[in-house]
Protein backbone atom coordinates (compact mmCIF):
# COMPACT_ATOMS: atom_id res chain seq x y z
CA UNK A 1 0.00 0.00 0.00
CA UNK A 2 1.37 3.21 -1.32
CA UNK A 3 1.59 6.69 1.02
CA UNK A 4 -1.12 8.15 -1.52
CA UNK A 5 -3.24 5.14 -0.96
CA UNK A 6 -2.96 5.31 2.76
CA UNK A 7 -3.26 8.84 3.33
CA UNK A 8 -7.15 8.70 0.97
CA UNK A 9 -8.11 6.06 3.57
CA UNK A 10 -10.73 7.64 5.94
CA UNK A 11 -8.64 6.07 9.03
CA UNK A 12 -5.95 8.29 8.63
CA UNK A 13 -8.67 11.18 9.27
CA UNK A 14 -9.88 9.34 12.40
CA UNK A 15 -6.50 8.83 13.68
CA UNK A 16 -6.00 12.24 13.60
CA UNK A 17 -8.98 13.46 15.13
CA UNK A 18 -8.34 10.99 18.22
CA UNK A 19 -4.57 12.72 18.55
CA UNK A 20 -6.71 15.87 18.70
CA UNK A 21 -8.96 14.78 21.57
CA UNK A 22 -6.65 13.10 23.33
CA UNK A 23 -4.34 16.58 23.15
CA UNK A 24 -6.85 18.29 24.54
CA UNK A 25 -8.35 15.94 26.96
CA UNK A 26 -5.16 16.19 28.36
CA UNK A 27 -4.89 19.84 28.82
CA UNK A 28 -7.77 20.50 30.46
CA UNK A 29 -8.53 17.46 32.06
CA UNK A 30 -7.74 17.60 35.63
CA UNK A 31 -8.58 13.88 37.02
CA UNK A 32 -5.08 11.54 36.96
CA UNK A 33 -6.38 8.37 35.50
CA UNK A 34 -8.00 11.00 32.82
CA UNK A 35 -4.87 12.35 32.06
CA UNK A 36 -3.76 8.68 31.76
CA UNK A 37 -6.81 7.41 29.04
CA UNK A 38 -6.33 10.13 26.91
CA UNK A 39 -2.05 9.79 26.81
CA UNK A 40 -3.19 6.07 26.33
CA UNK A 41 -5.55 7.65 23.16
CA UNK A 42 -2.87 9.27 22.03
CA UNK A 43 -0.41 6.38 22.17
CA UNK A 44 -3.42 4.06 19.97
CA UNK A 45 -3.58 6.39 17.07
CA UNK A 46 0.09 6.20 16.19
CA UNK A 47 -0.30 2.42 16.72
CA UNK A 48 -3.41 2.84 14.26
CA UNK A 49 -1.14 4.26 12.02
CA UNK A 50 2.25 2.52 12.20
CA UNK A 51 -0.19 -1.12 11.51
CA UNK A 52 -0.61 0.26 8.46
CA UNK A 53 2.72 2.24 7.14
CA UNK A 54 6.34 1.37 7.62
CA UNK A 55 7.35 3.75 9.91
CA UNK A 56 8.15 3.41 13.28
CA UNK A 57 5.79 4.53 16.06
CA UNK A 58 8.48 6.62 17.59
CA UNK A 59 8.68 8.59 13.98
CA UNK A 60 4.86 8.79 13.49
CA UNK A 61 5.05 10.20 17.27
CA UNK A 62 7.23 12.63 16.44
CA UNK A 63 5.22 13.59 13.23
CA UNK A 64 1.76 13.55 14.55
CA UNK A 65 2.18 15.05 18.26
CA UNK A 66 0.98 18.64 18.24
CA UNK A 67 2.51 19.39 21.30
CA UNK A 68 0.24 20.44 24.29
CA UNK A 69 -2.39 22.52 24.89
CA UNK A 70 -5.85 23.50 22.91
CA UNK A 71 -4.86 21.32 18.85
CA UNK A 72 -4.89 24.16 16.26
CA UNK A 73 -3.50 23.96 12.84
CA UNK A 74 0.30 25.07 12.26
CA UNK A 75 0.43 28.50 10.45
CA UNK A 76 2.40 28.80 7.28
CA UNK A 77 3.16 31.17 4.71
CA UNK A 78 3.91 31.44 0.72
CA UNK A 79 5.43 34.99 -1.08
CA UNK A 80 4.35 35.08 -5.13
CA UNK A 81 6.60 37.73 -6.26
CA UNK A 82 6.40 38.76 -10.36
CA UNK A 83 8.66 40.44 -13.09
CA UNK A 84 6.44 40.70 -15.73
CA UNK A 85 4.55 37.40 -16.26
CA UNK A 86 7.16 35.50 -14.30
CA UNK A 87 7.21 34.21 -11.30
CA UNK A 88 9.94 33.80 -8.46
CA UNK A 89 10.46 30.36 -7.43
CA UNK A 90 12.88 28.25 -5.24
CA UNK A 91 14.76 24.96 -5.19
CA UNK A 92 15.00 24.07 -1.64
CA UNK A 93 15.33 19.99 -2.27
CA UNK A 94 15.64 18.11 -5.47
CA UNK A 95 11.44 17.27 -5.17
CA UNK A 96 11.25 20.59 -7.02
CA UNK A 97 10.60 24.25 -7.08
CA UNK A 98 8.26 26.18 -5.27
CA UNK A 99 7.08 29.50 -3.66
CA UNK A 100 9.40 31.12 -1.10
CA UNK A 101 8.01 30.40 2.21
CA UNK A 102 7.34 28.33 5.14
CA UNK A 103 6.74 28.25 8.95
CA UNK A 104 5.38 31.20 10.80
CA UNK A 105 7.92 31.92 13.45
CA UNK A 106 6.16 32.74 16.97
CA UNK A 107 7.77 36.54 16.51
CA UNK A 108 6.40 37.32 13.56
CA UNK A 109 2.73 38.33 11.96
CA UNK A 110 2.19 36.15 8.65
CA UNK A 111 2.76 39.42 6.72
CA UNK A 112 6.65 39.89 8.33
CA UNK A 113 6.93 36.39 8.23
CA UNK A 114 6.16 36.04 4.34
CA UNK A 115 8.84 38.94 3.56
CA UNK A 116 11.43 37.18 5.89
CA UNK A 117 10.97 34.10 4.45
CA UNK A 118 11.36 36.09 0.85
CA UNK A 119 14.55 37.58 2.20
CA UNK A 120 16.03 34.57 3.72
CA UNK A 121 15.05 31.94 0.52
CA UNK A 122 15.75 34.20 -2.43
CA UNK A 123 18.10 37.31 -0.96
CA UNK A 124 15.29 39.39 -2.50
CA UNK A 125 14.02 42.30 -0.29
CA UNK A 126 10.58 42.60 -0.49
CA UNK A 127 6.84 44.29 0.77
CA UNK A 128 3.87 42.16 0.87
CA UNK A 129 1.42 43.94 -0.56
CA UNK A 130 -1.83 41.63 -0.62
CA UNK A 131 -3.52 38.82 0.61
CA UNK A 132 -4.42 36.41 -2.04
CA UNK A 133 -5.64 33.40 -0.02
CA UNK A 134 -6.34 31.63 3.33
CA UNK A 135 -5.81 27.69 2.62
CA UNK A 136 -6.72 24.38 3.96
CA UNK A 137 -3.03 22.98 3.28
CA UNK A 138 -4.30 19.57 2.66
CA UNK A 139 -7.29 20.32 0.54
CA UNK A 140 -4.63 21.73 -1.41
CA UNK A 141 -1.88 20.76 -1.77
CA UNK A 142 -0.30 16.73 -2.26
CA UNK A 143 0.50 14.49 -0.47
CA UNK A 144 -1.69 15.58 2.70
CA UNK A 145 0.13 15.70 5.91
CA UNK A 146 -0.51 14.12 9.15
CA UNK A 147 -0.91 17.67 11.03
CA UNK A 148 -3.10 20.76 9.57
CA UNK A 149 -1.81 23.07 8.27
CA UNK A 150 -3.02 27.19 7.34
CA UNK A 151 -1.21 28.58 4.51
CA UNK A 152 -1.63 32.52 3.64
CA UNK A 153 -0.09 33.18 0.36
CA UNK A 154 0.81 36.34 -0.60
CA UNK A 155 1.48 38.63 -3.62
CA UNK A 156 5.13 40.72 -2.85
CA UNK A 157 7.33 43.42 -4.40
CA UNK A 158 10.87 43.98 -4.28
CA UNK A 159 12.01 46.66 -1.90
CA UNK A 160 14.93 48.00 -4.05
CA UNK A 161 17.30 46.35 -6.86
CA UNK A 162 17.27 42.56 -6.69
CA UNK A 163 20.69 41.77 -6.79
CA UNK A 164 22.11 38.33 -7.03
CA UNK A 165 21.35 34.94 -5.64
CA UNK A 166 23.79 33.54 -3.40
CA UNK A 167 23.14 29.68 -2.32
CA UNK A 168 22.00 29.38 1.26
CA UNK A 169 21.17 26.85 3.87
CA UNK A 170 17.15 26.63 2.63
CA UNK A 171 17.63 27.27 -0.70
CA UNK A 172 19.92 25.79 -3.61
CA UNK A 173 18.49 27.93 -6.58
CA UNK A 174 16.23 30.43 -7.74
CA UNK A 175 14.87 31.73 -10.81
CA UNK A 176 12.01 33.55 -12.94
CA UNK A 177 9.53 31.71 -14.87
CA UNK A 178 6.16 32.08 -16.83
CA UNK A 179 3.44 30.43 -15.91
CA UNK A 180 2.97 28.62 -19.46
CA UNK A 181 6.82 27.21 -18.90
CA UNK A 182 7.13 26.32 -15.30
CA UNK A 183 9.96 23.48 -13.65
CA UNK A 184 8.46 20.56 -11.97
CA UNK A 185 7.23 21.71 -8.68
CA UNK A 186 7.18 20.30 -5.33
CA UNK A 187 3.57 19.63 -4.65
CA UNK A 188 3.63 19.15 -0.68
CA UNK A 189 4.53 23.30 -0.91
CA UNK A 190 3.14 24.89 -4.26
CA UNK A 191 0.61 23.62 -6.86
CA UNK A 192 0.08 24.88 -10.54
CA UNK A 193 -3.51 26.49 -9.44
CA UNK A 194 -1.99 28.42 -6.25
CA UNK A 195 0.55 30.13 -8.78
CA UNK A 196 -2.28 31.02 -10.92
CA UNK A 197 -4.06 32.21 -8.14
CA UNK A 198 -1.43 34.36 -7.26
CA UNK A 199 -0.78 35.68 -10.93
CA UNK A 200 -4.61 36.30 -11.05
CA UNK A 201 -4.63 38.83 -7.66
CA UNK A 202 -1.23 40.05 -9.51
CA UNK A 203 -3.68 41.53 -12.27
CA UNK A 204 -6.93 41.98 -10.22
CA UNK A 205 -7.05 45.64 -9.24
CA UNK A 206 -9.80 44.92 -6.66
CA UNK A 207 -9.34 41.60 -5.59
CA UNK A 208 -10.73 39.77 -2.51
CA UNK A 209 -9.21 37.03 -0.75
CA UNK A 210 -10.02 33.66 -1.28
CA UNK A 211 -10.05 31.55 1.98
CA UNK A 212 -11.07 27.68 2.80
Amino acid sequence: MTKKELNDRKWVAWARELQSIAQCGQAYGKNPFDLERYERIREISVEILAQYTDLPPEQLSGLFSGGEGYRTPKVTTRSALFQGDRVLLVRETCVGWNLPGGWCDENQTVRTNAEKELWEETGIRGRATRLVAVQDRNLRNWPPYLMNLTNHLFLCEPVGEIGPFRPNLETQERGFFPLGDLPPLDTRRTTQAQLRLCWEASQSAHWETVFD
